[in-house]
Formats: structure tokens, sequence, C-alpha cells
């Protein structure tokens, strides 16, 4: 028999290596911290998920969800545990990243929740936007997190368990039935040198009633460019007839590591939209899963990837129905530069329960360097048999006769690719609901300064 937890194979810098991942996964398990007193009550679901940990091992090319994107860069570096003490952050360093638009805020810097910069004020009467430890008081709140917090399907996978088992607090957000919450909820998750080349375990649970509204913005960010490994999980219950629009962006260092998962359920007659954004960090992931569970639920997926350098961004969609009459509709775009490696891949499941699908999905992507790389596939599945689904992908560089158009009309050649840029991120970034959040990325769209080179 094979040790498949063991493997060698040739790494990022065409070296032949032989990785322990079994053994890798459990130091990264070791360094979790240990639970307060208040958190007694979570031990048992660390427990249980550090005994699914034990079992597995980090995944390698030889997977085929992971074939193209290569963790041994990750399993190079050697991460520590977070100390005890968040790192100084006063109110002037965040506000910057402050949005005007968002009422309510909740900060964790380095994975600490910081009460002192976060404000829950002006919610609708039972709504709760606080910390792990904060809901657990709240006695209206504690069946509910223990009936739905890690309950997602998929909490199975690799670095879902470890977040788990590695678990020690929690942005939580919970709507009751019938609220309308105008103003958008800020959760921002900051990464500081102090903790450099330290592995935190960002964890959000969104729980909204049936006939209720929520704006949500999940924001990752490198206050300082270090090494350091995020591993953020994301459970959002969407119930009956509600509606949750969830911006996720993630700005990292461009030296770190990024892993999330975004698990999302949907009851009857729900809206779910994601605007994802990836720009920062030297190897990301997010695994973005979608499982609609009650008729006539609706989708929508848009996704952003900007990279340059020698990057590596990868985004795993999956949309799951499982009634009648459901709908969906996605884009993901990526731009890609210099030596940049961008990875999608958008599985759509129809089984025989749900006819009447109406489900379409594109992936659109831009390499503006010869060197830039591409690996996308759009991927149906369906044993409906009255469905109407479609997919497309489509890889190209800038047309010279659009750039040739643009000159005609009086533009210089670099403005004018400057320009097609803009436009082909903006489609995507224009669908956030929050106009200064939609203005700041804007703003920072990277576009090529010159015709084969990087980005600007």
């Amino acid at each position: 028999m094979i040790d498949v937890s063991t493997v060698s194979e040739v790494g990022n810098l065409g070296v032949a290596t032989t990785i322990n991942r079994a053994a890798y996964l459990t130091n990264l398990l070791s360094l979790r911290s240990p639970l307060t007193d208040d958190l007694r009550w979570l031990q048992e679901v660390r427990d249980r998920a550090t005994a699914r940990v034990q079992e597995l091992a980090l995944p390698s090319t030889r997977d085929e969800e992971w074939r193209f994107t290569d963790l041994s860069s990750l399993l190079a570096t050697e991460f520590k545990a977070v100390s005890g003490e968040p790192s100084t952050i006063s109110q002037a360093a965040i506000a910057p990243y402050l949005l005007p638009e968002a009422a309510n805020r909740l900060v964790f810097v380095d994975g600490i929740f910081l009460p002192e910069l976060s404000v829950a004020a002006d919610l609708p009467a039972n709504a709760f936007i606080g910390n792990l430890t904060a809901a657990y008081r709240e006695a209206a709140l504690r069946d509910r997190l223990l009936n739905q917090l890690g309950k997602q399907p998929g909490a199975e996978e690799t670095f879902t368990t470890l977040n788990t088992a590695s678990m020690t607090d929690a942005a939580v957000l919970y709507i009751p039935s019938n609220h309308v919450v105008e103003a958008p909820i800020h959760l921002l998750f900051l990464s500081t040198t102090g903790q450099a080349s330290a592995i935190t375990h960002p964890r959000c649970l969104v729980i909204v009633e049936s006939s209720s509204s929520l704006t949500l913005v999940e924001d990752y960010i490198a206050l300082d460019a270090s090494v350091y490994f995020t591993n953020a999980v994301t459970e959002v219950w969407v119930e009956a007839n509600a509606q949750v629009n969830h911006t996720r962006i993630q700005r990292d260092s461009q030296t770190a590591f990024h892993i999330g998962k975004t698990a999302v359920s949907q009851a009857r007659d729900s809206h779910y939209t994601c605007n994802a954004i990836s720009l920062g960090a030297a190897l990301s992931r997010h695994n973005l899963e979608v499982y609609q569970t009650g008729e006539q639920t609706h989708t929508v997926l848009n996704g952003l990837t900007m990279i340059a350098d020698q990057q590596v961004a990868d985004t795993h969609s999956l949309i799951s129905y499982t009634q009648p009459y459901g709908t969906s509709n996605q884009v993901h775009k990526c731009i890609v530069d210099d030596r940049a490696h961008a990875i999608f891949n958008g599985k759509i499941f129809v089984p025989k329960a749900a006819q009447l699908t109406d489900a379409r999905q594109l992936s659109k992507n831009l390499l503006v360097s010869p060197k830039a790389r591409v690996d996308t596939k759009p991927q149906l599945e369906i044993t409906a048999d009255n469905v109407k689904c479609a997919h497309g992908a489509t890889v190209s560089q800038l047309e010279s006769d659009e750039v040739f158009y643009l000159q005609s009309r009086g533009i210089d050649e670099n403005s004018a690719r400057k320009l097609l840029v803009y436009a082909f991120a903006y489609d995507v970034i224009s669908q956030i609901p929050i106009v200064s959040l939609r203005d700041t990325l804007a703003a920072n769209v990277r576009v090529p300064h010159r015709k084969h080179g990087s980005i600007a």
C-alpha cells in the first residue's frame, strides 16, 4: 500500500522533494490556542474536528481538486502560534479601511477580537452582532450556535476541519425574522507584522431568518507586508424568503498565504449574492459552496481575481441544487499579469429532483503578459431532464483592434490599454452595493503600463 500522505513531487523551483503532508497538518494543529473558560462548551466541537484532522493530510497536486495548485511553498514555511496579546492598533490605523456606510463592524486583529475598535449599535430588535463569547451569553442564540456552527455541508474538507479544530472565537451575525438591516455590516480581519509567520483561523457564522435582509462585507487586510497564513471559514444560513448580499475581499500581504471557505445554505424563495474579490497573497484559494435546499432559490456569484508577479490565486465554486425551480447566475473574471497563475473551477450539480432549473455560468480571463497563465474549468453535472443550463469560458489578451479603435478616437495606446482593463474589471466591481468600497476597488484596478509589461 502506498502512503499518500508522504509524496515526492516537483515544487515551484523544479526540485523534487518528499513531504509528509500528514505530519505537517498535525504540526499546524499543534499551534492552536487553548479555549477560554467562557468557551468550554466549544471543546466538544473542536475535539470532533481534531479526530478528523488526524485522519487527513494536506492535499497535493495528485488530488484532482488541487492539481493546478501546488502547496509546496506553504509546506516550506514554518508557522508559529499567535501570541496571547493582539498587536496594538489605533483607530487611526484602521481608518483608511472603514466604510462610512457601515454603521456596525467587528474588528479582529491577528485573529483576536478587539471590542474597542468594533461597533454594534442601531440594530433591529433581538438582532445580534458580536463575537462567539458574547453570542453564547445570549440565551436565545445558544441553540442556534450548537445546531448551526460547523454544520454546513463540506465541513470535513481538510482546511475547514483544521479551522474548526483550532477555533477560539468567531464573528457572529444573527438577524431575526422580518427585519431589514439597511446599513452594511463590516467584518474586518487585520494582519500585522507583530504576528509575522503566524497562522490564524478566522471564523464567521451568519444567520438570517425568514423574510429578512442583510448586506455584509467580509474584509481581509494586511496592515504590513509579512509572511503569515490565514485559514478562514464563513458559514451563511439564508432562511426562507431572506436576502443576503455578501461581499468578500481578500487583500492580504503579497507574501502571505490565504485559504478560505464560504459555505452557504439557502432555503425556499431566498436570494444570495456573493461578490468575491481576490487581490492579495502569494498563494490563495477560495472555496465557495452554495447549497440550494428549497424551491425557487436564486443565487448570484460575481468573482474578480487580479494578480501579478508570481501570485497564485485559485477559486473553486459549487452550486448544488436539490429542489426544482432554482436559478443561478455566475460570472468570474481573472486579470493575470507577469508570471502569475489563476485557477477557476466552477461546478453546478443539478440532480433529477431539481427540475426546471435555470443555471448560467461564465468564466472570462484576460492575460496581460505572455508569461501569465490561467486554468479554467466550468463544469455542469446534470441528471434532471427539464432544465435550462449554460456555461462557457474565454481566455484572451487585449484585442489589438479594440486598442486601435480607442486610438482612432484620440486616446494614446497606453491609456487605451488601461481603459480596456479597467472596463473588464469594473463589470464585476460595479455589482458591489456599497459606493465607497466600489470606488476604492475601482481606483486600485491594476492595469498594464506597456504592451507586454507588468501591472502598474
